[in-house]
């Protein structure tokens, strides 16, 4: 016999942040309360919602008094059981999400920016309060990742995990390579369809998706990973010229979130930066401001998870998720499995990260130069792939791929490239990803 609704339970959900995602929840929180009561065993009241200025008439639709400027005291009411934290950044959520673990709170949170820099913080203060701390919406929206990488995945050992991240910067690459755009015009049309913000400056430059690697590093190796361990790089230098010579070579330009385990298992290296890939690769195909995650296992093979990762109804999507297990969990007196991060792998700097280069060279169109620049990369013991040269006389190019090394050799191949004088300049470095390392 099915329980009737006023037989269940009630949990108390306290929300911080009323934007596009916090919207969105509490919208879905009050629409679908029956269908989700049925779903936890339980009731899901929303108490609260903290805001910096609350509007008198309410918004969305809900009471006015639910809202309130004071979040510290939201988190810290002994009758809430479930903080959502929705406002970003460091502070004052990191403080607000340990107040409400400390006063018993379970917390479901999309703070991917304070996950990368403090997120053992945050994990030892769920464990000792013996609560959920949930954060599928923090890496790709919609996208269910956290969950493979912390549970499913767990018994099994990965290897590689690359991931489009970043919608954004794939609705800008996607267009520049699709259409022929420049990345000025390709961002300016992100601006105007809503997918990139006024200052784009944490998408462009590869922020977002550096905080998104620590995370999926440290779920996918067991091993903390932060902020401060991901080398980043951004896609404001991609030119058009670098769309094309990737096209020549059967590849696009992706800005990849790469999380590597060496084949020794000892070590880690997690870095974003844009690369080429090949046209057949399973992430060459994610278009517009779509997101995945592409993850290589040694058991479970290779998985990839697809879907919209950014946005108020995808991101609220992973966030109800969380919402549901938490609650669930609060009612059986459990938590779920906390973040293990007992391997303790070391972490590797970029210089030690392994991958190929795609070199362009603007040379002098003279006998001996191909001698001079193979001699360069011999030196360095960097092994050329293929080598091919475009045009003559005064626009002669060289375009060198290289077979597999340490990045640290590569870049010092490139510095001593630009000191040759028959090289006038370099005119495109970027990093090969994919088959044929």
């Amino acid at each position: 016999m099915t329980a009737t609704h006023d037989s269940f339970h009630t949990l108390r959900v306290a929300l911080l942040g009323h934007g596009s995602v916090g919207s969105e929840v509490a919208r879905l929180l009050t629409r679908d309360a029956d269908e989700l009561a049925q779903r936890v065993g339980a009731r899901l009241e929303l108490v609260g919602i903290a805001v910096r200025r609350p509007r008198s008439d309410g918004e969305g639709g809900l009471d006015p008094a639910l809202f309130t400027t004071d979040a510290m005291g939201l988190v810290t009411r002994d009758d809430v059981d479930v903080v959502i934290e929705l406002i970003g950044g460091i502070e004052p959520a990191r403080s607000l999400i340990l107040a409400a673990l400390e006063h018993g709170a379970s917390v479901v949170t999309g703070n991917k920016a304070l996950l990368a820099e403090d997120g053992e913080t945050l994990s030892r203060a769920a464990q000792a309060a013996g609560r959920d701390l949930s954060y599928e919406a923090a890496v790709a929206g919609a996208i269910p990742i956290v969950r493979p990488l912390r549970e499913s995945l767990t018994g099994d050992h990965v290897r590689r995990v690359l991931g489009i991240v970043n919608g954004t910067t794939n609705y800008i690459l996607d267009a520049m390579t699709t259409s022929g755009s420049s990345f000025v015009e390709a961002l300016d049309d992100a601006q105007r369809l809503g997918y990139a913000e006024a200052d784009p400056t944490a998408d462009v430059e590869g922020f977002d998706a550096a905080s998104k690697a620590a995370i999926i590093a440290s779920l996918a190796f067991h091993t903390r990973v932060t902020i401060d361990d991901v080398h980043c790089e951004g896609i404001t230098g991609v030119t058009s010229a670098d769309i094309a010579s990737a096209a020549d070579m059967g590849c696009v330009v992706k800005l990849l979130a790469i999380c590597d385990r060496t084949p020794d298992g000892q070590a880690v290296a997690a870095r974003v930066h844009p690369v080429m890939i090949p046209d057949d690769h399973p992430l060459a195909s994610v278009r517009g401001a779509y997101n995945a995650v592409f993850v290589e296992s040694e058991s479970a093979g290779r998985l990839m998870f697809y879907g919209p990762g950014a946005g108020g109804a995808p991101t609220a999507s992973a966030v109800l998720g969380d919402l549901v297990v938490a609650a669930r969990n609060r009612l059986l007196g459990v938590c779920g499995p906390p973040e293990r991060t007992h391997a303790e792998r070391t972490v590797l700097g970029i210089g030690e990260a392994r991958t190929r280069y795609h070199i362009a060279l603007d040379v002098d169109d003279k006998a001996g130069v191909l001698a001079s620049v193979a001699q360069v990369f011999a030196e360095h013991e960097v092994s050329i792939s293929t080598v091919r040269q475009e045009g003559h006389g005064d626009d002669a190019q060289l375009v060198v791929v290289t077979h597999t090394a340490t990045d640290a050799a590569l870049s010092q191949t490139v510095d001593r490239l630009r000191d040759l004088p028959m090289v006038r300049d370099v005119s495109s470095v970027m990093r090969v990803e994919g088959e044929g390392q």
